[in-house]
């Protein structure tokens, strides 16, 4: 069944199209994660803090990553990471209009 993922970091770095220009090595690399299916890049400028919510095939694929993901993160200098996995309850999400 799959899951949800989310991740956020304090960041303070680029915003908007420079991050994108900056991560798309990153963000293609993503896509050959096993189990990967989606990802909504997070960014809130205000509050300096970036991230995503990902979608993965299974739990054992998002805690693969999350793990791994966390330890890349904190290569690149960043710290107090958060990352969470959820279940997916898809009959209301779809009911919501969920990318499912």
């Amino acid at each position: 069944m799959a899951v949800i993922m989310y991740v956020d970091f304090p960041h303070r770095e680029v915003w908007g199209k420079e991050m994108a220009k900056q991560m798309n090595e990153l963000a293609q690399s993503i896509n050959n994660e096993p189990g990967f299916i989606w990802k909504f890049w997070t960014e809130n400028q205000e509050e300096e803090m970036a991230g995503g919510v990902y979608m993965f095939d299974t739990r054992e694929n998002a805690k693969n990553y999350l793990s791994m993901h966390t330890e890349r993160l904190k290569q690149f200098g960043y710290s107090d990471i958060k990352g969470k996995v959820f279940e997916i309850n898809e009959e209301l999400s779809k009911l919501c209009k969920a990318p499912i």
